[in-house]
């Protein structure tokens, strides 16, 4: 049986996930259930029959909300991208009404501690009725917009799975429940009560958590971009020929056995088999290999790959899902959102932090009253102040803080980190994958060598001759050639008759000089004698180099040798990345030759030649079932499902869009040495996220004991809750601080 898909709503983190795992685990006739937070899709295999309504009641019973997807519903995808992106709207705003509600909140409750003016009629000891007034004025609609955090917090901690929206509902609630006992004291004339206000505690906790589930969004839209990048690829129309009649169809009601007709500058609607006419192909988006492919009768053709040069038909095998692109597609959408051992940690912390901390303060609080023979309002001081020291704001700031501080500093050095998951788990790798073409190598072809056979012409006058046809052709070795010459400052000539014979190279006149330029085809279809250049050809070809022949009035005058050129830095990434104890393996669709030519000359440890694109993401699972942490680093659209099933992602920021979208880490600068740098951020990173978490708990195992008055065994002081709300805070700058240490790491 298929695997079934579900869209998932109502989840805000990790243990959310697991929750809906649990309870759809609870359904007979279910396998390898698994939870992708990143896509909210819940995947499982079903081993008998297994209902949806079975499904939909067991999340439903969970507190979250399911969905039956059609993997192959085009639309249902659209959908989801376009509610997605509401979502992130809807939070902007939600966003910019808290800062506008607890900026002045801070102001006004702040101002007067750190020293800032305030007018008179603002000061607490002048008018502290309308001060408490105006906090609960501005507190209230941050509240309103945060209301999602205690729906769904308390929601989950009365389900018995609670989660840091628990935490946080728990925290801020502590927070505005005492404020509200300070303001009913300070209207019954109790004044001082006016300084034991934590609204806008409650505001600022509630602001900062918006934001960053703001921010959460726009990484999601940016994941979901690599899936709408990769849809566009397949044209809307297609020409198909049908009973005899040509006719222009949806490319969705393609079926197999239709005859498709493709022109110059088309892209190819779905996979076929070609049954006419004879063209080029740019495959470099499905096979990384920048030269175009010729293809005639009998030769298989891809959807989303460029037909350049000729008119064919072909007739379509694989349409709708099961298309070379639908596949991929398909593996991009199975292998994001992977999940984050350390970002989890908050939230399994929460499973028992948020129960033991209420336990703790109840008992605190009996134990004063029946125990200590306290009042009601002395235990209740003891209740409040343990639950406002243990606000899991410091706890919930650990990771996310860091994160932003490491992905700025990347920012700074053209390292750009959309993936907090690749940030923390980039330390741990050992193996790196790189794509060849674009990423080893420029990604384009150039002139690189040249034989002469005509003793009366030199180079520079051939290369003259070449180009000034070459610039005719749209081809990207043509492209080369007229660059070559350009570089070398000839000046092109005007061609006549010209000729682009499909399939084997050109045909022009050039002053008094006939030219073919082309393939070994080519001249011999024209009677030009190659005895002499065989030796280089195969010299060319040994080197991973492509050949092009030029015959002059008749006679073989030259062997041009034009190659994709490696990086400069390549050789010394790989080299640095080898002192790091880790494996560095070239995965390409290229030929064996060519690769392992190029892997000589940079000393990489393994080659991995003539893959497919959908295999490719295959050999990064292979590295992983070996118990390999893998980083894949590519440019094409071809290396999406790759770049999606490694542990982590990294584009060479010169690649296409979806390459860019698929990945985890782009490198703007398209430096391999880049990829060293990254891996030393995320490992700083990391230890400064393991930092503060030590410190965001060790704060709650030392600070909660305090608030429950253990000190005043020894005769230490009792903790008025004011000093738990700065304690609290101060909680808070520690960690940002230490955060920010980050700023000085060198990469």
């Amino acid at each position: 049986m298929d695997k079934r898909s579900y869209k998932i709503s109502g989840m805000t983190c990790a243990t959310c996930a697991l929750t809906v795992e649990m309870a759809v685990k609870e359904v007979p006739n279910t396998s390898d259930v698994a939870v992708n937070l990143a896509t909210e899709r819940l995947t499982f295999q079903p081993t008998g029959l297994v209902s949806d309504q079975a499904i939909l009641k067991a999340v439903s019973d969970a507190g979250y909300e399911a969905t039956l997807i059609d993997e192959e519903n085009n639309q249902e995808r659209q959908a989801a991208f376009s509610e997605k992106e509401h979502r992130r709207r809807k939070l902007g705003k939600s966003v910019k009404w808290a800062v506008i509600f607890t900026v002045p909140l801070l102001y006004v409750a702040m101002g007067s501690m750190i020293g800032l003016p305030l007018p008179n009629f603002l000061n607490p000891r002048s008018n502290p009725i309308l001060i408490v007034w105006l906090e609960l004025f501005l507190t209230l609609p941050v509240m309103y917009l945060g209301r999602g955090f205690y729906t769904r917090g308390f929601r989950n901690l009365f389900k018995g799975h609670p989660n840091m929206d628990s935490l946080i509902a728990m925290g801020t609630s502590a927070a505005f429940l005492y404020s509200a006992y300070a303001f009913l004291h300070v209207l019954e004339g109790h004044v001082h009560f006016v300084h034991q206000l934590y609204f806008e505690s409650v505001a600022t906790i509630i602001t900062l958590v918006l934001l960053g589930k703001y921010l959460e969004a726009g990484a999601k839209g940016r994941t979901s971009q690599a899936i709408k990048e990769l849809m566009q690829l397949v044209p809307s129309k297609a020409t198909v020929i049908r009973n005899g009649q040509v006719m222009e169809i949806p490319t969705e009601d393609i079926v197999v056995g239709d005859i498709v007709r493709v022109k110059p500058g088309d892209r190819i609607p779905v996979d076929g088999q070609v049954i006419a006419g004879q063209t080029t192909v740019d495959e470099a988006m499905m096979t990384g290999e920048s030269m175009p492919v010729v293809k005639g009768v009998g030769s298989n053709v891809t959807s989303a790959t460029i037909n350049q040069t000729g008119t064919v038909d072909y007739r379509a095998e694989r349409v709708g899902a099961d298309t070379t692109l639908a596949q991929i597609i398909h593996l991009v959408e199975e292998a994001q959102g992977s999940k984050a051992p350390i970002a989890a940690l908050a939230d399994q912390i929460a499973q028992y932090f948020v129960p033991t901390v209420l336990a703790l303060a109840t008992f605190a609080a009996l134990a004063w009253y029946f125990i200590g023979g306290q009042s009601v309002p002395f235990s209740l001081s003891i209740f409040i102040a343990v639950l406002v020291i243990a606000c899991p704001c410091a706890l919930g700031l650990a990771t996310p803080t860091a994160m932003m501080v490491g992905m700025g500093k990347g920012a700074e050095n053209g390292i750009l980190i959309k993936s907090g998951t690749a940030l923390e788990v980039a330390h741990q790798v050992n193996t790196v994958v790189l794509d060849k073409t674009g990423t080893i190598t420029e990604g384009r072809p150039q002139l690189v060598d040249m034989a002469l056979f005509d003793r009366g012409m030199n180079r520079q006058k051939i290369l003259q001759l070449v180009a000034s046809v070459e610039q005719a052709s749209n081809h990207p070795l043509a492209k080369a050639l007229v660059e070559a010459a350009q570089a070398e400052q000839l000046e092109l000539e005007e061609i006549q008759h010209f000729e682009n014979l499909s399939g084997q190279g050109l045909k022009a006149q050039v002053a008094q000089y006939q030219l073919l330029i082309g393939n070994e085809s080519l001249l011999n279809n024209k009677n030009v004698p190659l005895d002499q250049a065989q030796k280089t050809l195969e010299l060319f070809a040994k080197n991973g180099q492509t050949p092009i022949l030029v015959a002059i009035d008749g006679k073989l005058a030259a062997v041009i040798a034009v190659a994709d050129q490696i990086k400069n830095t390549s050789k010394a990434a790989i080299t640095a990345l080898q002192a790091r104890n880790i494996k560095v393996v070239m995965l390409t669709g290229d030929r064996l030759e060519t690769a392992e030519n190029i892997a000589k000359q940079i000393g990489v440890d393994e080659v991995v030649a003539q893959v497919l694109p959908q295999d490719k993401a295959q050999v990064i699972k292979d590295f992983q079932a070996q118990g390999r942490k893998v980083a894949m680093v590519g440019d094409g659209i071809n290396d999406a499902p790759a770049l999606a099933q490694s542990d982590v992602g990294i584009a060479i920021g010169s690649g296409t869009d979806v390459a860019l979208e698929a990945a985890d880490i782009v490198l703007m600068h398209s430096d391999l040495m880049d990829v060293n740098r990254a891996l030393t951020l995320s490992q700083a990173t990391l230890h400064n996220i393991k930092e503060n978490l030590f410190w965001a708990f060790a704060y709650n195992v030392f600070g909660i004991p305090i608030a429950m008055g253990v000190l005043t065994f020894w005769g230490g002081p009792l903790l008025n809750p004011m000093i738990a709300g700065l304690a609290m805070s101060l909680s808070s700058v520690s960690v940002v601080t230490n955060a920010l240490r980050l700023r000085y790491t060198k990469l």
